[in-house]
């Protein structure tokens, strides 16, 4: 007997669990609010990126990728996915870059363990004035790590 009330108190807390769920699914889209994917990253200058956003978190690298082999195989330079504008827009005015722990780039790829090798040739810095930004000195310890997991080393050096 004890076994019936055991499963039968069981079955009501999984039905109530359930039912607490799709409620709160239903609330959800009858508020108009959806579901954050992955990390809440902040922007700082612009009305809106050059796509929706669920495009970019899902398809950016392969605009870059893009824009590079248009512009280093055939020459053709445009702003809209050059990784340059994108810097411009996405830079925290406070650190001055899209990198660190809050940065646009880093928090997601971050979530997502991915690593960024982008920055160890291009700059994470906007433009001021139109002058580019200084290079940046000797990686850290921190660009290290990336750069070597990037190319599959340990130590930095390339095999």
């Amino acid at each position: 007997m004890n076994k019936i009330r055991r499963m039968a108190f069981g079955g009501v807390a999984v039905v109530a669990a359930g039912m607490l769920v799709v409620s709160a699914v239903l609330a959800a889209e009858t508020s108009g609010a959806k579901p954050a994917l992955g990390p809440v990253v902040k922007t700082y200058k612009g009305d809106k990126c050059v796509e929706p956003t669920e495009e970019m978190r899902r398809n950016h690298m392969k605009k870059i990728l893009h824009q590079r082999d248009e512009t280093m195989h055939r020459g053709i330079r445009t702003q809209k996915y050059s990784l340059k504008n994108c810097v411009d827009c996405h830079a925290d005015p406070k650190t001055n870059s899209v990198l660190g722990k809050d940065g646009f780039c880093e928090r997601c790829h971050v979530y997502a363990s991915v690593s960024i090798d982008c920055f160890t040739c291009h700059s994470s810095a906007p433009e001021k004035n139109g002058q580019a930004p200084k290079a940046a000195g000797p990686a850290g310890p921190m660009e290290n790590m990336r750069t070597s997991a990037a190319m599959g080393t340990a130590n930095g050096n390339q095999p």
